[in-house]
């Protein structure tokens, strides 16, 4: 049975292109996104444009302050560790969990980033990656872990686009988050765990410095 195409709305058209733009790294932090620039840049109604600004405001992808254009939000180095610091004991509960199981969502995930053309936009890739990662957690069956790692999954979003310069060969990425799956599918406990945990240590493309929060 073939289904109909759901038509795409010109405020989700802008959202994704503008989306795209920012987590492939070509929008950079702090660069505000003026309503009468977008417009003219997209040719698009400034109605349009706020509507389409409000939803990636809301994802956590833009942040706006009142009476300022949105903007794209700075995550530091040190943003980065303390999330970091924050997630690796959320991820540890999830490889306790999970260790001998496979997660047909994760490989799914994996399947598709695998897949993707080699000049594809590093967003896309973003998007796999993190959908690969939610559907680890979400495997868990906890809804409060789901909601706190809910929490922090703006912030990663945005903290993958550094990864764009550490990840220059995208097999390398899919390669770690193969050797991730395989280790919490076949266990035992320990080495999924050390497997999580190594994988959360990655440099972000700075200098190095000390576990622990900022």
């Amino acid at each position: 049975m073939t289904l109909p195409l759901r038509p795409v709305s010109t405020v989700g058209a802008l959202a994704d292109a503008l989306r795209s733009r920012v987590l492939s790294g070509e929008i950079r932090p702090g660069t505000a996104l003026p309503e009468q620039e977008i417009a003219a840049a997209y040719r698009v109604a400034r109605p349009t444009v706020r509507e389409a600004l409000a939803v990636l405001v809301s994802e956590g992808v833009l942040r706006r302050e009142r009476n300022r254009s949105a903007y794209v939000p700075e995550v530091t180095l040190s943003d980065l560790e303390d999330l970091m610091y924050v997630r690796r004991p959320l991820e540890d509960l999830m490889a306790r969990a999970l260790t001998g199981r496979t997660v047909p969502g994760a490989q799914a995930a994996l399947d598709r980033m695998a897949a993707l053309p080699a000049g594809a936009p590093w967003s896309e890739i973003v998007g796999e990656h993190m959908a690969l990662h939610q559907a680890l957690i979400e495997a868990v069956g906890s809804p409060r872990l789901e909601r706190l790692y809910g929490a922090l999954a703006v912030e990663t979003r945005l903290g993958l686009v550094r990864l764009r310069a550490v990840y220059k060969d995208r097999d390398v990425l899919v390669r770690e988050h193969r050797e991730l799956l395989e280790a919490i599918a076949n266990g035992p406990e320990e080495v999924a765990r050390a497997t999580v945990a190594a994988h959360l240590s990655h440099s972000w493309g700075g200098e190095e410095r000390p576990p622990g929060p900022a």
